[in-house]
């Protein structure tokens, strides 16, 4: 069987349909809004957990092996008046679960919130069961809502009498939209004086810029550090309208002269001015081709007696060095010129990483190289 090593004509279509839309999302660069780069300090998200029991599956449920689930049942029977021992039992209707939820800053009592469920034993799946009552607790160890519906699987599984079986995404996990209730209010407040903005991926560059921004809108702003932004608020009627007012206010963040490289899958990331500097490159392919063929001699007519059927296993080899192909960038050469340059060449998405970390160590790339 041919043994090949070389670049095929499909390899070359996607690296160029790949450095086509590099050089184009590098050439764009355009404003946020000052929400999505940060936040208000003492405006968050909290996160809850609780432990609860999923009944009315279709036998798809714990096995009576594990215990826990069949302890959680007695409890669970003996809070409505019913005693029965975990070793009287023997469902596969039920199964224990871990019950998860975001809960959003300044929720009020009674409003609702999404929780997600995931089997925590052997249930094989959640599909038809519903979760019954569950308290969700903080970090702090308080019980701030609480979770109770029917679970929405997003997948399937079957399985047949022989043995094989077919699956669709995961069936032991589960969501139950607005399935809880918040029950206790976290009770947040902010400062009188002023606003803190922290920026999601602290900088400089983009810190500045927001507190230039900012003081065009509510002057006295100023950036404490790469990610904090202060905003006075004295005189100010209401607080809740300048956040609303601020979070609007466009920014162009200062990107980082970054190269991401996942050797893992030939995945490239490159963002930011990604400068060049002078630098010479030479990129070559070596193709071998070896063939293994069986030759059969057979005996002529007449021969000595005893003369038997003969095979010699022969090969070929082939080698077909390229023309190494030579060139050079001149001084501040850009992304989008590199990329030319290799989409000339037609170099696979490995050949680039090789070449991205070539210049990294020829300390030719003005940016920073992430290795996945």
């Amino acid at each position: 069987m041919p043994i090949v090593r070389s670049l095929p004509f499909q390899i070359r279509a996607v690296i160029a349909l790949w450095i086509a839309f590099l050089t184009v999302a590098t050439s764009v660069t355009e404003a946020a809004r000052i929400r999505d780069l940060a936040h208000f300090r003492g405006v968050r998200e909290n996160q809850l957990v609780g432990y609860g029991l999923i009944m009315g599956l279709d036998g798809t449920g714990d096995k009576k092996g594990t215990g826990f689930t069949l302890r959680s049942m007695s409890h669970l029977l003996e809070s409505v008046g019913l005693t029965v021992s975990p070793d009287e039992m023997n469902v596969k209707n039920v199964a224990a679960v871990m019950v998860t939820a975001t809960l959003p800053a300044y929720s009020r009592q009674g409003s609702r919130i999404d929780v997600t469920v995931a089997s925590i034993g052997d249930a094989s799946s959640l599909r038809g069961g519903i979760l019954i009552q569950t308290p969700l607790e903080g970090a702090d160890g308080r019980v701030y809502a609480v979770a109770q519906g029917p679970i929405s699987v997003g997948g399937f599984s079957a399985d047949s009498p022989d043995g094989s079986s077919v699956s669709q995404n995961s069936v032991t996990v589960g969501r139950i939209p607005s399935g809880a209730l918040v029950e206790r209010e976290l009770g947040m407040t902010l400062d009188a004086e002023f606003l803190d903005l922290g920026l999601n991926r602290p900088d400089v560059v983009t810190a500045q810029r927001i507190a230039d921004a900012v003081s065009a809108v509510q002057p006295g702003a100023v950036a404490v550090d790469p990610g904090t932004v202060r905003i006075p608020t004295e005189g100010v009627p209401s607080l809740v309208s300048l956040m609303a007012q601020l979070g609007e206010v466009q920014v162009e963040p200062g990107v980082p002269s970054r190269v991401v490289i996942n050797e893992r899958t030939g995945t490239i990331v490159a963002g930011g001015d990604v400068r060049i500097r002078p630098v010479a490159i030479a990129h070559g392919n070596l193709s071998i081709r070896i063939d293994n063929k069986t030759d059969v001699y057979t005996p002529e007519p007449f021969s000595p007696p005893g003369t038997e059927t003969e095979r010699a296993e022969n090969s070929e080899i082939d080698v077909d060095d390229e023309r190494a192909s030579f060139f050079s960038l001149p001084s501040s050469s850009s992304l989008s010129e590199l990329a030319d340059a290799l989409n000339t060449l037609g170099v696979s998405p490995r050949d680039v990483i090789a070449i991205f970390q070539a210049l990294k160590e020829a300390g030719a790339l003005d940016a920073e190289l992430v290795i996945l």
